[in-house]
């Protein structure tokens, strides 16, 4: 099948993160066995989503592993032009929810399954299949756990997130966290009856907005990254019933992307600490909830950056400032890098589209890289 056709079949199954994945997954095991490839599957605490893993040449040997995620964020229909889970093809463009973002690398690399076979590979190319990554990349590292079972230790990752097939070395990190006050409720005429935690809340959140001024001028910066300083931001905060009643719990989702070399626990342990003294100050208590993490990727391999500049055609871009699973990967000795069709500005958009010539790109760099990995 060509990519074209395999995307439309990807796109097709509304794998929409933080919902079973037990359909896509399905897709992709049957798409291997077609061409005689098991997989392995890895299953997270959720029981109800897995991550996929495959091997084709000789996985007693380090190689190199492609990895993408099958979730894709939510697509409101009335936003959009077509079906969001219905590719549409004109003119070149394919559009559909995940186009770009990323089940169009997930085509190729599918793809190219009958042409890695019969490639006499001296070293694998593993195919990671991964759940979750739109939620704060939960599922990758159930199967970065176990990598070790299924194959020698691979000598790098190309994570395929849209980056316009130019390699790019590095990127931020991120911690999203849940904090928040319980109070007492009461009638609004009688205050000093109740507890309100909306006030600590409050000042927790100017406590927020004076530590995001203080990172934007301190000491840590890395001109590579714009802004070349990590970013805290509180996004949401809620609160209250009604104006005439006390409200009795207060929360707010914080956000903190850091640059590598900062480290994220140590700038939050400030907004923690003076989470604890507002608690005890005030006799409210504490709401705290880690939503996701994931941590930064600094330029790790000069071997893999020289590979991905040869199979693509393209000099390395130095950073970015979403985040991948390829920090994880690093993290796990794993070095990493960046490279995939289509613009990340499509991304988590109405009409979100990648391009016939885009994919025939990707086609080429794995093409590159099959023979990159018979010699």
């Amino acid at each position: 099948m060509t990519p074209t056709a395999i995307l439309a079949d990807l796109v097709a199954i509304p794998s929409v993160c933080g919902t079973p994945n037990g359909e896509i997954a399905a897709r992709v095991q049957a798409a291997l066995a077609a061409h005689g490839l098991p997989c392995h599957v890895v299953p997270g605490p959720e029981a109800d989503r897995a991550n996929l893993f495959a091997t084709i040449g000789p996985a007693d040997r380090p190689g190199q592993v492609l990895s993408g995620h099958m979730d894709v964020v939510p697509a409101d229909p009335a936003g959009w032009g077509s079906d969001p889970f219905r590719l549409v093809q004109a003119g070149g463009r394919l559009t559909g929810r995940g186009a770009v973002d990323m089940k169009g690398f997930l085509a190729c690399m599918i793809a190219m399954v009958p042409e890695f076979l019969a490639m006499p590979l001296q070293r694998p190319v593993h195919l990671a299949f991964s759940y979750d990554e739109e939620l704060g990349c939960r599922g990758v590292p159930h199967l970065l756990a176990r990598i070790d079972e299924f194959c020698a230790r691979p000598m790098g990752c190309i994570v395929g997130e849209p980056s316009d097939m130019q390699p790019v070395l590095s990127h931020k990190g991120k911690v999203a966290m849940e904090l928040g006050f319980a109070g007492q409720s009461g009638h609004s005429s009688t205050p000093a009856q109740g507890l309100n935690a909306i006030y600590p809340a409050a000042r927790l959140a100017a406590c927020a907005g004076d530590m995001a001024a203080a990172l934007a001028t301190g000491p840590v910066q890395d001109a590579l990254f714009d802004p070349p300083h990590s970013t805290l931001q509180v996004g949401t905060i809620r609160g209250g019933i009604g104006v005439n009643v006390i409200p009795d719990r207060c929360v707010m989702e914080v956000e903190l992307r850091t640059i590598p070399g900062q480290d994220a626990d140590e700038v939050l342990s400030i907004l923690l600490a003076e989470q604890d003294r507002l608690a005890a100050e005030t006799g409210a208590g504490i709401l705290r909830r880690e939503l996701s993490r994931y941590p930064a990727l600094a330029a790790q391999s000069d071997e893999l950056a020289a590979l991905a500049a040869r199979i693509s055609g393209l000099p390395p871009r130095q950073s970015v400032s979403y985040g991948t699973e390829a920090g994880l990967f690093a993290r796990a000795g794993i070095p990493a890098i960046i490279c995939g069709p289509g613009s990340i500005t499509r991304a988590h958009k109405p009409d979100e589209y990648i391009l016939d010539s885009e994919l025939n790109a990707c086609m080429a760099m794995l093409r590159a890289l099959g023979a990159e990995l018979c010699r």
